[in-house]
């Protein structure tokens, strides 16, 4: 017989920080739990919470800057710097969810995910809450990446 695997406390811990934001109004490139974030600043409020400060953060962008021409991938491409690719389908609880709105401009949007149908993120005219993933969400789905690996949430305790 099988043993079950025992919850990941990495992945847990970055689920209940996210958590503790929900409620938090939305303000475009903000990043105070309570008073206000946007997306980036939800997960760079987690980051800062788990790791300390998110390097290379940088909060001068313009709510439209993916539908700029020459864009490029900033956001997939700071993922990949920070974080692990993960396949799309194996993504688990405490990954971070890279969404883009349509096939022609860059991936914009960030949510963290909470269970295996459900996300936590934060989106404009919206407080920062836990949704669905439904079939609208994944259809847009760009990137799954997991957070580094940290040591003091080691697998064993």
């Amino acid at each position: 017989m099988a043993v079950p695997l025992s919850p990941d406390p990495l992945r847990m811990a970055i689920v209940a920080s996210a958590r503790r934001w929900i409620g938090t109004p939305y303000r475009h490139q903000a990043a105070r739990r309570g008073v206000g974030c946007d997306c980036l600043g939800l997960v760079a409020g987690v980051w800062t919470e788990i790791y300390g400060a998110m390097p290379g953060y940088d909060r001068s962008y313009s709510a439209d800057w993916a539908e700029s021409a020459g864009a490029g991938e900033p956001l997939l491409d700071a993922c990949r710097t920070r974080c692990d690719t993960v396949s799309v389908g194996a993504e688990q609880p405490g990954d971070l969810l890279v969404f883009r709105w349509s096939p022609h401009v860059a991936a914009k949007h960030l949510a963290i995910l909470s269970g295996p149908s459900m996300m936590i993120h934060a989106r404009e005219r919206h407080a920062v809450c836990e949704t669905a993933l439904t079939g609208w969400w994944k259809r847009r789905l760009a990137a799954v990446f997991a957070f580094p690996p940290h040591s003091d949430f080691s697998a064993v305790h």
